[in-house]
């Protein structure tokens, strides 16, 4: 059959199903980082805003201080830098829809304006990979912000709360330097070197090798982006080098898990946990004049390469884009459609749901849908206790802000469980509303929301997906053969060696990455699997074999030097 006629292996029906959606994960290993940093983040404008008995001023704070829920795994030097474009994001998206609001109340138009946003979050949190919550915090506040009643010379005093909070959040954001300056690449070694262990313990034969060896490249490639993440030179350069030397051992043990110790590996990752000294991965045929220098030969090569530019990057999430503006701006009209007064809400619920393929939109739906009912339920239970007071309003939310993010690393739809009251009791804090009709409302944007927002999902294929594996295999076709060149000379450059390895790393991890993608959309052609499954087993037997070029190369010269030193 050709490769580009559809077949029914890719048919909806058999990649909606409900196994596991709902399963609990072990927790993140830094839940209660997110955790703790939005609630120090929100607390203080919150409480400030009650004193001043301001609390109707408390959706532009929220808008600057969700900003500390971002960039919690990146070492602190890029996190400064993402946690300032997310805010100065955060700003834009919020000064759009001040604008907008001032200059309309057409619902119609309001609803149409959230979507393009919605779309152009989604894009570019994606493009930019700006990781957890993503693009969902953006366009709740984005949305809400749209629909509340604004006048043109109100936005400058609103945006300023909004700046105002979200500096302080990237305080808060930065803070743990101070405590532990060397954290983030210190757990993303630690991570990297675990699932290394973890595909060593199955020898490369055992039961599951395969997706374990692709969640160890994918630790390693994540562990690499952190720590070329930070400067080469400086106060911090040598620990940068010595974990970089502990991910070349995660490489090396990925490359041939049967020569590789699991045990050691673990170590090393418990001896990161904690600020003491980084544990030296010196391999055992070296000397003490640390010939290992030579692994780290090609890392200077990434640190030049340059990323594909901002609109290349744009380019292949275009379908994930115009579902969600078309499932955004859809949801939003049937809620109009239905009399709710808060269209925003079924927006957002649609502008949650879109994931890098349709299972894994589908799973969101599901979990959407079932922590948002839960949600309302959990609503109902403590609504009359939060309308005690407005005290009791901000530290219930402050409370689900803490259990939503503690909470989501586990499932999706658990999260979402604390997700829900927190938004019902924000729309409260202008003034207390009937809770009935709030319930009601919210239920039904939910229902609403998911259920067009999955149609639109349906009606936009994503038909480059079978493109980008086909790329994405050609890539790592053309690494392998640049490190067999290098293995057939007889004495390769070790830092032309070093390069090649790890770009034939990187091919491989995006490889997997890309096909998994693909693999969950429907109605597309049919995925070369076979050519997927050759460029994997032959790219990871040339990785086998730069690993044992290294070896005898090390040997060679720590023989070289011990006979040098004989008397």
């Amino acid at each position: 059959m050709s490769s580009a006629t559809p077949t029914s292996g890719t048919s909806l029906g058999r990649r909606l199903s409900l196994a596991g959606v709902l399963r609990l994960r072990r927790p993140s290993e830094i839940w209660f980082k997110p955790a703790l940093s939005v609630v120090v983040a929100v607390a203080p404008p919150n409480l400030i805003l009650l004193a001043l008995d301001r609390l109707d001023l408390a959706m532009y704070t929220m808008a600057g201080s969700l900003c500390a829920l971002y960039a919690h795994n990146r070492p602190y030097a890029a996190r400064a830098r993402t946690l300032a474009r997310v805010v100065l994001g955060m700003l834009g998206g919020v000064a759009v829809s001040l604008v907008a609001a001032s200059l309309t109340r057409d619902a119609v138009v309001l609803v149409t304006v959230g979507a393009l946003l919605a779309a152009v979050q989604k894009a570019l949190c994606d493009a930019t990979r700006i990781g957890p919550p993503g693009n969902v915090i953006l366009t709740f506040v984005s949305s809400a912000a749209l629909f509340t009643p604004q006048t043109l010379g109100q936005i400058p005093g609103h945006l300023a709360l909004a700046a105002a909070a979200g500096a302080f959040a990237w305080l808060v954001g930065m803070a743990p330097a101070l405590v532990r300056p060397h954290g983030p690449e210190r757990r993303a070694t630690a991570q990297a070197l675990n699932a290394a262990a973890a595909y060593a313990d199955t020898r490369g034969t055992g039961d599951g090798h395969a997706r374990t060896r692709a969640a160890g490249y994918a630790a390693v490639q994540a562990a690499w982006q952190t720590l070329l993440s930070l400067p080469a030179s400086g106060a911090r350069a040598a620990t940068r080098q010595a974990l970089e030397r502990l991910v070349v051992r995660a490489e090396v043990a990925l490359a041939a898990p049967a020569d590789s110790d699991p045990e050691r590996l673990r170590a090393w990752a418990r001896a990161l946990r904690g600020t003491g000294t980084v544990p030296r991965a010196d391999d055992p045929h070296t000397d003490a004049t640390g010939a290992v220098a030579d692994e780290l030969l090609g890392v200077d090569a990434e640190l030049d390469a340059r990323p594909a530019p901002l609109w290349r990057r744009l380019g292949p999430l275009t379908p994930i884009a115009v579902r969600t503006a078309l499932g955004c701006a859809l949801a939003g009209y049937a809620s109009l459609a239905l009399g709710i007064g808060r269209p925003y809400w079924a927006l957002v619920t649609a502008a949650a749901l879109y994931q890098a393929n349709m299972t894994l939109t589908w799973s969101r739906t599901v979990q959407r849908v079932v922590g948002n009912l839960a949600g309302v339920l959990l609503f109902a239970a403590i609504a009359p206790l939060a309308h005690l007071g407005q005290a009791a309003l901000v530290l219930f939310c402050l409370a689900f802000n803490f259990g939503a993010e503690a909470l989501i690393t586990r499932n999706y739809w658990l999260g979402s469980v604390c997700v829900t009251p927190m938004a019902l009791l924000i729309t409260e804090f202008a003034g207390y509303q009937e809770s009935g009709e709030l319930i009601t409302e919210r239920v039904v944007d939910t229902l609403v929301g998911a259920l067009v927002g999955f149609l639109a999902a349906v009606a936009v294929t994503n038909r480059r997906a079978g493109d980008r594996v086909e790329q994405a295999v050609t890539a790592a076709d053309r690494a392998r053969e640049r490190a067999a060149r290098l293995l057939a000379e007889h004495e390769p450059a070790p830092a032309a060696l070093e390069a090649a390895r790890r770009g034939l790393t990187a091919a491989l991890a995006d490889l997997r990455a890309t096909a998994d993608a693909a693999a969950g959309e429907w109605w597309q052609r049919a995925l070369p699997h076979e050519r997927v499954v050759l460029a994997e087993q032959s790219g990871h037997r040339t990785l086998a074999a730069t690993v044992r070029r290294q070896a005898a190369r090390v040997d060679r010269d720590t023989d070289t030097r011990t006979e040098d030193v004989r008397p």
